[in-house]
């Protein structure tokens, strides 16, 4: 790798706290949940109505003509990526040095099943014309860069719930090795719907609490029984440090470092003894030279399942020794329930804010706190963080995939 400097100068972000990254943030601050029980009759007899949807739809920002063009991925990613382009000061780049890496982790499943019916109920004749491209698992990376004009590349990892995060290491990677000066990279996840809510429930993933949906994402604590199925898109602009002073751009964060491993344990459920996580937390505080003692923060994967929370606090331990006592930990799912594919690009964002206003958001409905976690987490209220320190950000995916970056105040 070259010793390019990678910086974050721009965010955008649609979830179900509010539409822009302003009000997702006030939304984390503020302790909102995001969570409700839907009123969908698809939904009338699933055994989990809990989700979180967007809290603005894309198809009050979109034109109707492009909106039958995506599928609503593919219209979340644009959205946020609008956002994260006009926040960064719409850098002035030559295309073929600008890059798009934007993942999702089950990608255009909602037109798969539409198109489906369409087949069945009206013909072949009646299905869209825009069915292929809408459910391609590289459709929201092919959006951002056909809206951006981004030539330096288009590219889509896909690892679960760690997409996000590897889109954003990707983007790391295409600016320290040249090949491009500016990357829009982040995560965009769409599938609240009767097949993946039942799917995930007939994995016992999913928490039941139907009389309390607000209190159903509940990481750390006691009385977890799952996570709260969400969506939404989150958009970072990444910018060699040279390129982004020389416009004069306002920086959020550095991303220092990344890095990645496998479990190889199992298809869904984590390594409990935490080996995978904690080698991609020590890889990436290793790729940006920073030691142990320097992180004052970690946002956590920590989705509220009763294994992986715990799976990872062991992680944590396991990268950090005794430092792991001093790094306030929290767990931002616990208001925005899980994005999937999405969520690491969100939390990674939301990192960046946290090193910029120096607070770090709670963690909503941590009443009785694991007695297995044994970690600093951040609960009830916001917490001041100190200046000068390192934060980390972490994901883990079905199929045992490891992602762990690190950020840098700027």
């Amino acid at each position: 790798m070259s010793p390019r400097e990678v910086v974050i100068t721009g965010l955008g972000a649609t979830t179900p706290l509010g539409g822009d990254m302003p009000s997702t943030w006030r939304g984390l601050l503020a302790g909102q949940s995001g969570a409700v029980v839907l009123d969908h009759e698809w939904a009338a007899d699933l055994p989990v109505r809990i989700a979180a949807p967007a809290a603005t739809d894309p198809s009050t920002l979109l034109p109707a003509a492009r909106l039958r063009s995506l599928d609503r991925s593919q219209q979340l990613a644009i959205v946020a990526a609008r956002e994260a382009w006009a926040d960064a000061g719409e850098p002035d780049v030559d295309p073929v040095r600008l890059g798009a890496a934007v993942s999702s982790g089950i990608g255009g499943l909602t037109t798969v099943i539409e198109q489906y019916d369409v087949l069945r109920e009206r013909g072949a004749r009646r299905m869209s014309p825009f069915t292929v491209p809408m459910i391609m698992p590289n459709g929201p990376a092919a959006v951002v860069a056909l809206e951006l004009g981004a030539r330096a590349g288009a590219h889509s990892p896909v690892s679960a719930c760690a997409s996000g995060s590897e889109a954003i290491a990707y983007g790391l990677d295409m600016i320290r090795l040249g090949r491009a000066d500016v990357v829009v990279c982040g995560g965009s996840e769409a599938v609240v719907h009767q097949l993946t809510l039942a799917a995930f429930a007939a994995m016992r993933a999913l928490s039941t609490r139907h009389d309390a949906p607000e209190a159903a994402s509940r990481p750390f604590d006691k009385g977890r029984d799952g996570f709260v199925l969400a969506e939404g898109a989150s958009i970072l602009v990444l910018e060699a440090r040279e390129h982004a002073e020389a416009r004069g751009a306002s920086i959020y964060a550095v991303l220092a470092g990344a890095g990645m491993a496998s479990d190889a344990h199992h298809i869904a459920a984590p390594d409990p003894d935490g080996d995978g996580a904690g080698r991609a937390m020590t890889t990436a505080l290793r790729d940006a030279g920073v030691g142990t003692a320097d992180v004052a923060h970690i946002n956590a994967h920590a989705t509220s399942t009763p294994a992986g929370d715990v799976a990872e606090a062991i992680a944590i331990k396991r990268a950090f020794g005794a430092d792991a006592d001093a790094i306030a930990v929290t767990a931002t799912k616990s208001c925005t329930g899980h994005l999937l594919g999405a969520a690491g690009a969100l939390e990674t964002a939301i990192t960046a804010m946290s090193l910029r206003e120096h607070v770090v958001p709670a963690i909503r409905n941590l009443d009785d706190p694991d007695d297995e976690v044994g970690l600093d987490l951040v609960a009830v209220t916001p917490r001041p963080l100190a200046t000068g320190k390192a934060a980390l950000s972490n994901s883990f995916g079905f199929g045992g995939h490891d992602v762990a970056l690190v950020l840098t105040e700027a």
